[in-house]
């Protein structure tokens, strides 16, 4: 018996799960195909904020992954939909790459970089991330601004390593204000898990969570009573260390789920 045989529902990670950059983890498309054949729910859940759904997406099928884009979610949507509904067309300044810029703007919230007039402030993965962006956030944090952030992953994994990810710009933001984080809507909030769940249609103890970060995906998993794998082939190395973050099982890659 494998894995894939205790559940009825699969939560994937992206990066450092099923792909690492644009190169996919060997079999990955083994499995998320295996999954479909045997009929088996899944979802794909990602903290990364620098490309769309369709981006996502066409990498996956481009690899021979069988997935619609109905089975993707990013904290970029999560965040987009809590912004429509409850701070709509107000001000936001973001550090943050232009797809999810641009992605915000089409909800109806409108960009905007002097500091007295924002209303929110937003912090994610930026790879062009500089002094002066951190400023504009600082100075409206200072005038009363929001402070939410789509993830706040300390990392971002990539083939080479690791990158700077929008934890450690949170925690520049905190130490430069004193204003504290208020909000963030990736994993392992509960914005990403209702989402996630409201897809699957599943009880939690059917489903499975398979991720590569233990502070992310394995901290969800916990938090709302569902079963985790934690694979290897990301940026959790450690297997001896898991703080307070344990998972149910370890396994080298994805391909060992089937």
């Amino acid at each position: 018996m494998s894995i894939v045989d205790n559940y009825d529902g699969f939560i994937f990670d992206l990066d450092g799960t099923i792909y690492l950059d644009d190169k996919i983890i060997p079999n990955a498309d083994k499995v998320v195909n295996k999954l479909k054949a045997i009929n088996k729910k899944k979802v794909f859940v990602s903290n990364k904020t620098t490309g769309s759904i369709a981006d996502y997406h066409k990498l996956l099928n481009s690899n021979g992954l069988k997935v619609s884009k109905e089975q993707i979610l990013s904290s970029t949507i999560i965040i987009k939909k809590y912004l429509s509904k409850n701070f709509n067309k107000k001000k936001y300044y973001a550090i943050a790459e232009k797809k999810f810029i641009k992605e915000i703007n089409s909800g109806g919230n409108i960009f905007c970089d002097d500091p007295e007039k924002i209303d929110i402030v937003i912090v994610t993965l930026d790879r062009t991330l500089n002094y002066s962006k951190l400023e504009i956030a600082a100075n409206a944090l200072d005038n009363g601004a929001k402070f939410f952030a789509a993830n706040i992953d300390s990392t971002c994994p990539v083939e080479a390593g690791e990158i700077l990810d929008a934890g450690s710009t949170i925690s520049a933001l905190e130490k430069r204000t004193k204003v504290k984080l208020q909000k963030h809507f990736g994993k392992p909030s509960k914005y990403m898990f209702e989402e996630t769940m409201e897809l699957l249609k599943l009880p939690p103890e059917k489903c499975l969570i398979i991720g590569d970060r233990l502070e992310t995906d394995i901290a969800m998993a916990n938090k709302f009573g569902i079963d985790s794998a934690l694979v290897l082939t990301g940026v959790s190395k450690d297997i001896k260390n898991f703080g307070k973050h344990k998972p149910t099982y370890i396994i080298n890659s994805v391909f060992d789920l089937i």
